[in-house]
């Protein structure tokens, strides 16, 4: 005998290859190519003009009483003597004023070229760019647990966010590849996003000679020419907060914006250590850093592309531990978002961030409380997107695509409500009955596929269907998603001399020096 689906009628065993069939088909729909967002919704702006001018009023005394240090980089310092700091040793203070005057030169939005021109991106402006998780030294999947990340788990998550539609960016340093001397990973991180991926992709910058092999390989790819005059990198710069800037961030930071290369200036902040414990005065800081390293950009080369950044986490003040998703970061969200419109510049903030140690409740609790409000306050560039877990600490393949699967909602989110002819659905309502049901009338069935975001790892089944099909939760059907997408992946076409060049590259560079892990 045949056991009924209680959903369908059908028997159970054909109704569960069509839950199959569709669910693959949803999963393969992931090779498709979604443009980045241009968001249609009303941004969330939290602060009112009084606040704001307190804030940026805070800020410019801040520059000018107690200053930014700019430590071992004597070029910064003669930069900003000339514009007109006042200089005490490697402290800067800025005339009040002076700091965003030279901020003004930054553009408020710009195009990041891929490979595949068809997959370049817009930062600035309307405009949302998802780019996965950085900088973790640890990954993490069900079936080895924790462990140290490697260049193929490196290329792995390349490979997975180039499959997934709803990840614009390749990203940067996905995760540490422990495995590989630490002056010579570089090259194989960029050489994985130019060869795994055709999508935009994010450079070295832990010393400024990485930096300039960044450019090279960029220089391989597009042409010496063609970067000058647009950019095909957006790169990570971190303040050392509180209020300094060191000489790796800077040496790096002068590369790229001399090359017409972005950077991204980020004050990286856990509330209550790294800044004071009050939204207000938090925000105060991130500005004054922001204005300060934008600055410093800007002196280099006026117009170098630059994203006001800010990475604004709260901490434990029981055990000092991080923690993600709270209000008061969700907070600074929205406030950071709209001083950076202030500035008539590109933002950048939140991702899916979390501080859990599995891909569970608590991870994605968080992760919504982050990306929510990174959504609602018009971020323009998202770093962190994907697969960050344990404060960043580790990158998760189940995670990975379980975000994926949120980005995807928050595509349908910055929509907005649809008010064409068939979104206002008024011939739905004289092709049903008073008392009827819409399910069967001619405007479901024209719109029943796209009508609603339909998550590709979600379980809306019976509980008997469940059952049945092995009672799997959310992270083991995540599981076995990431590795049906590896084992589908294809590599997007490079061209042999470019990947040759590419090669011969690294192995003169890395010839050119010993192994070393610092």
């Amino acid at each position: 005998m045949s056991v009924e689906s209680p959903a369908t009628g059908a028997p159970a065993h054909e109704a569960r290859r069509g839950r199959e069939a569709r669910r693959a088909a949803r999963a393969q729909r992931s090779v498709a190519h979604v443009p980045f967002i241009t968001r249609k919704i009303p941004l969330t702006e939290i602060l009112n003009e009084e606040g704001l001018a307190l804030i940026e009023r805070n800020a410019e005394t801040l520059l000018q009483e107690v200053g930014i240090e700019f430590r071992e980089f004597p070029r910064a310092l003669a930069l900003f003597k000339e514009a007109g700091c006042d200089i005490r040793g490697e402290r800067v203070r800025f005339p009040r004023g002076l700091a965003r005057k030279l901020c003004a030169t930054t553009p408020p939005r710009y195009v990041q070229c891929a490979r595949n021109r068809g997959r370049d991106v817009v930062i600035g402006g309307a405009h949302m760019v998802f780019a996965p998780n950085y900088g973790s030294p640890f990954v993490h999947d069900l079936d080895k647990g924790r462990r140290y990340g490697t260049i193929e788990d490196f290329r792995n998550f390349v490979k997975l966010s180039y499959s997934s539609p709803f990840i614009h960016h390749s990203g940067g340093t996905v995760c540490e590849p422990v495995d590989l001397p630490v002056n010579k990973r570089h090259f194989h991180m960029v050489y994985s996003h130019i060869k795994y991926s055709d999508k935009p992709f994010m450079g070295s910058v832990t010393k400024p000679e990485r930096a300039e092999d960044t450019v090279k390989m960029c220089e391989i790819l597009f042409g010496a020419d063609f970067i000058q005059s647009n950019t095909v990198c957006t790169s990570l710069i971190n303040a050392n907060s509180p209020l300094v800037w060191d000489s790796s961030m800077l040496g790096a930071a002068e590369v790229y914006a001399r090359n017409n290369q972005a950077c991204i200036i980020t004050p990286f902040i856990l509330s209550g250590a790294m800044s004071p414990v009050t939204v207000a005065g938090t925000l105060t800081q991130v500005l004054a850093e922001v204005m300060a390293g934008t600055a410093f950009c800007q002196l280099t080369r006026p117009g170098a592309p630059v994203i006001f950044g800010t990475f604004v986490s709260t901490l434990s003040m029981q055990s000092g531990a991080p923690t993600f998703g709270t209000p008061e970061a969700a907070l600074a969200i929205f406030g950071a978002a709209q001083l950076a419109r202030r500035m008539n510049m590109p933002f950048r903030t939140g991702g899916s961030l979390c501080a859990s140690k599995i891909p569970d409740a608590q991870a994605a609790y968080e992760s919504a409380q982050t990306l929510v409000p990174t959504v609602l306050a018009g971020t323009n560039f998202v770093l962190h997107a994907a697969g960050w877990m344990e404060g960043g600490l580790a990158a998760s393949y189940e995670k990975f695509v379980m975000d994926f699967d949120q980005l995807g909602a928050m595509h349908v989110l910055a929509r907005g409500v649809d008010f064409s002819e068939n979104g206002q659905a008024m011939e739905a309502f004289h092709q049903v009955e008073p008392g009827g049901h819409f399910l069967g009338c001619p405007h479901t069935q024209a719109n029943f596929e796209s009508a609603f975001y339909r998550s590709s790892l979600a379980d809306n089944n019976s509980v008997e269907q469940w059952q049945e099909e092995g009672r799997k939760d959310m992270a083991t059907r995540a599981n076995a998603l990431w590795k049906k997408m590896l084992a589908e992946y294809e590599a997007p076409a490079l061209d042999p001399s470019i990947d040759e060049a590419l090669r011969e590259f690294i192995d003169k560079r890395s010839a050119s020096m010993p192994d070393a892990n610092y």
